[in-house]
């Protein structure tokens, strides 16, 4: 079912009757529902626009949210650097990648890192690095890992990595970070 503002009952959080605890737990649960179900990261305005709700009573819940997560011992947490995202603390990722792993072939995993280092980069100049670029850039697409854009004059895309990149790879730094820990950087120097 997809998300809109109509699968959620906002009319109970506006409902007078219950009392002001009630109304917040109400919409602490609706603001996690949006985040579990989206599995990426929203910015407060996006989850007020689809609740329905002001935007400084979703930042309120976010942030009540985020104290609950945070006080509990349990394996989720509510991550706010780009937005608001429930995701797998890091402790536990390594069960994660057990259970969810995503198969990259070395030559397409070379060819993200391409991207990653010189984005955004114009899918026609990857073409001229990578022989089988179109081929990657599908199979990359199709995992979520990239993203494309006409360019100003379409006549080619645009390529970047997306937050689920970032997210898989567990990179908050730079490329010069992704670059260290693939240790790949005499690679790519040249390129």
């Amino acid at each position: 079912m997809p998300l809109n503002e109509e699968n959620f009952e906002t009319k109970d959080i506006q409902n007078a009757d219950l009392n002001p605890e009630d109304l917040a737990n109400n919409l602490k649960a609706k603001v996690e529902a949006v985040l579990f179900i989206t599995a990426r990261a929203m910015q407060p305005l996006e989850i007020s626009e689809l609740l329905n709700i002001p935007e400084e009573e979703i930042e309120n819940a976010l942030l009540d949210l985020m104290f609950d997560y945070s006080s509990r011992d349990g394996a989720l947490e509510i991550d706010d650097e780009d937005g608001y995202i429930i995701q797998v603390k890091a402790e536990h990722l390594d069960i994660v990648e057990k259970l969810c792993p995503v198969d990259i072939k070395p030559a397409v995993a070379k060819t993200l890192l391409i991207i990653a280092l010189k984005e955004p980069i114009r899918q026609s100049y990857l073409k001229e690095l990578r022989s089988n670029a179109y081929e990657h850039i599908a199979e990359l697409l199709e995992k979520g890992f990239i993203s494309r854009t006409k360019d100003k004059n379409g006549r080619s895309y645009n390529l970047k990595t997306t937050p689920k990149f970032a997210e898989y790879f567990k990179l908050k730094g730079d490329a010069k970070t992704l670059a260290k820990l693939l240790d790949t950087t005499n690679d790519i120097k040249n390129l």
